[in-house]
């Protein structure tokens, strides 16, 4: 099939294991990553509702901009917003829909430069040298728009 798809969650925790997912797949599985085989699924962090028109965002500048047309310029009565947790939340129809369907998903295709950053953060972040994990911390930590705990 020559696709390995990552599908994490949406949120920052499906992030986390994305990245070692990249990690896993760059020191131990390069060939994979050289020739193009990786793949991450896009699966959406929101829903917007309105009546039976539903349609998802995959962030939240996305959300705020649904929310808006959907509004009709502030009119937010009768909208509903769900925000996926995980991938469990969602029954198997929208799954297939937003995730899986080769028709409609959202794929991206893993690069070597993708993988390098990744074995790069994995080996700041989890390495036992503390001082570049102190340094991206102090350096990122004003950065966190959305802090998911």
């Amino acid at each position: 099939y020559h696709k390995i798809i990552i599908m994490t969650d949406a949120d920052v925790d499906g992030s986390h294991i994305r990245t070692l997912l990249l990690t896993l797949f760059y020191r131990h599985f390069r060939p994979l990553v050289d020739a193009g085989h990786i793949y991450i699924a896009k699966p959406p962090l929101y829903s917007v509702k309105k009546g039976k028109e539903m349609v998802y965002a995959f962030d939240d500048a996305a959300k705020d901009e649904l929310i808006k047309k959907m509004g009709k310029g502030g009119e937010e009565k009768g909208l509903s917003v769900q925000r996926y947790k995980g991938l469990g939340e969602m029954d198997a129809s929208q799954l297939w829909e937003t995730t899986l369907n080769p028709e409609f998903r959202t794929l991206k295709k893993v690069e070597v430069e993708d993988a390098e950053s990744a074995n790069s953060l994995f080996d700041i972040l989890m390495g036992s040298n503390v001082e570049p994990r102190k340094h991206f911390i102090q350096t990122h930590s004003l950065d966190v728009q959305n802090l998911d705990i």
